[in-house]
């Protein structure tokens, strides 16, 4: 079957928890390829949109300086974006609405609504989806053959280091230490360790 070569591409990444097999749920999200810029957007637009140059760079900065002038008065702005307003955080725990007064109260970023059109416009669904053949965060964790291998690998000095069994295993540190440390676990542990300094050293025992 051909490989699919349009659309965007995206890659699954592990959840924190597990589904009926024991293993980590999946998600998906997008490969960021490229991010654009005001600049970009700037020479687009005078390019194919007949917009002067710098136009689109001093109209976003206009509504950038009004959108927070209102904002910083407690209003809700309207975009074709979406709409924009402060976001209020109260301080500690109170349950007498008379004690509550204006020193407790904080500025907690911005609530960000998208309009309907704005999701509309943006739905990137029309040419599908194709996914990035990469190892899915850490479930190689799961494949025996591509651990067993990265061991033999990371043996070189006649040891086993996290972070040499990180390079060849592509598992990020605590991964590797949980996968190493597990190893060195039960009746018949494939590992022993011992530490030198700061760093653990792991042996592949004698298998019996």
């Amino acid at each position: 079957m051909p490989r699919k070569t349009d659309g965007v591409l995206f890659e699954l990444q592990p959840r924190p928890t597990k589904g009926d097999d024991g293993r980590p749920l999946l998600y998906a999200q997008p490969v960021i390829e490229r991010k654009y810029n005001l600049d970009d957007i700037d020479d687009f637009c005078a390019k194919y949109r007949h917009t002067s140059k710098g136009e689109m760079q001093r109209l976003f900065y206009l509504l950038e300086e009004v959108t927070t002038m209102w904002l910083r008065k407690g209003c809700r702005v309207e975009t074709p974006f979406g709409s924009f307003a402060p976001k209020l955080k109260l301080l500690g725990e109170h349950t007498d609405p008379d004690k509550v007064t204006g020193r407790d109260i904080i500025y907690n970023g911005i609530e960000y609504i998208p309009s309907k059109q704005f999701v509309s416009d943006a739905d990137c669904s029309h040419d599908g989806f194709r996914k990035l053949r990469i190892s899915v965060g850490n479930s190689q964790m799961y494949d025996s053959k591509a651990m067993d291998e990265a061991l033999r690998r990371s043996t070189r000095y006649g040891y086993i280091t996290i972070s040499t069994f990180m390079h060849y295993s592509g598992l990020k540190y605590n991964s590797a230490k949980i996968y190493l440390d597990s190893l060195c676990r039960g009746e018949h542990p494939r590992l022993s360790r011992h530490k030198e300094g700061r760093m653990w050293h792991y042996i592949v025992l004698p298998s019996m």
